[in-house]
């Protein structure tokens, strides 16, 4: 869909999302404002907006994926440059919302970064945060400014019903318990059944399989997470599935990490085909031929449009489908 969006509207982009930021402004009927992040010698970064942004409403699209602290800074840094320049309202679009895991104390002493993020991008100056599939929910909370929180079901589940709802030997499977709810709300939207993998975490980035919960033998299973990041979780999942009958395993995600090994674990694994979002960039070298990207511009420029024209965002979690 194409918007005809008037020039109170400005779209901005960071370094991270200059791809997507082009695919919004476009579908937005827009072009990507004129700025520039670089970086003196030394490492610092700095920003020159290089049109006028007085009254408008903009909007600053930046994912905080890796290198996460360099993309960090580039939105505080853009967004205190937006209200110094005395924009009317600033919106931080953030599609990949980093430190998002660090959501609360697991042992004494922990911090709480996820919140320590929430509190610098509304200190820098933003009035609203626009993102997707936060690792936890209740990330939304953490900001004292309005969240929307947009979904990756409906893509995910209109791209599966498509390929196979003439199917009837497909399952929904949950890695973990804690993605239980994510993947009963899929298998809902297809109408087909769950199961869950019980695993456990002897330490970070590292995952066991311990029982497998459901019917899988025979089946072609989906493997449902919001992000993969060393693939650990991911892949010994599908092999597991794989082991124990699975007739093919298919996996997906909203955000593709993929730091550390994770592209070679997923090369080597049972996984047939690996569907993801494009809400972080991902490099060539990662591009391999089992992974397949479906763009999220559509559902951000429909979302931007509508918080623009002060109407509910709501009605892009419904999922259309055709028999």
């Amino acid at each position: 869909m194409t918007y005809n969006c008037n020039s109170d509207i400005k779209i901005f982009a960071c370094n991270s999302n200059k791809d997507l930021a082009e695919k919004i402004a476009k579908d937005l009927g827009l072009t990507v404002g004129n700025s520039e992040v670089e970086k003196f010698s030394d490492g610092e970064i700095f920003v020159k907006i290089n049109e006028t942004i007085r009254g408008a409403d903009v909007y600053i699209i930046q994912s905080t994926c890796a290198p996460v602290n360099d993309n960090l800074m580039e939105l505080l840094i853009m967004i205190d440059a937006m209200k110094r320049a005395s924009a009317g309202r600033i919106n931080a679009v953030i599609p990949y919302y980093g430190y998002a895991r660090q959501d609360r104390k697991t042992r004494a002493r922990d911090p709480i970064s996820a919140k320590l993020v929430a509190n610098l991008i509304a200190c820098a100056g933003a009035d609203r945060v626009l993102t997707m599939d936060l690792h936890c929910a209740q990330i939304q909370g953490f900001f004292d400014i309005p969240v929307d929180h947009l979904l990756g079901a409906p893509l995910l589940v209109k791209h599966y019903y498509e390929k196979f709802h003439h199917a009837d030997n497909i399952v929904a499977v949950s890695p973990d318990l804690g993605s239980v709810g994510r993947t009963r709300n899929f298998a809902e939207k297809m109408n087909i059944p769950l199961a869950i993998i019980d695993k456990r975490r002897p330490k970070e980035n590292v995952s066991e399989i311990m029982n497998i919960i459901g019917d899988i033998e025979g089946k072609k299973v989906i493997l449902i997470d919001d992000m993969i990041d060393t693939a650990g979780t991911i892949t010994n999942a599908a092999n597991a599935l794989k082991e124990r009958g699975a007739e093919e395993v298919y996996a997906c995600c909203t955000h593709p990490v993929l730091s550390g090994p994770a592209i070679e674990r997923i090369e080597n694994s049972a996984i047939k085909e690996l569907i993801v979002l494009n809400t972080i960039t991902l490099p060539p070298e990662k591009r391999i031929s089992k992974i397949k990207e479906l763009t999220v511009a559509d559902i951000f420029a429909d979302a931007i449009n509508r918080i623009h024209e002060g109407i509910s965002v709501s009605k892009l979690f419904d999922i259309e489908i055709k028999s």
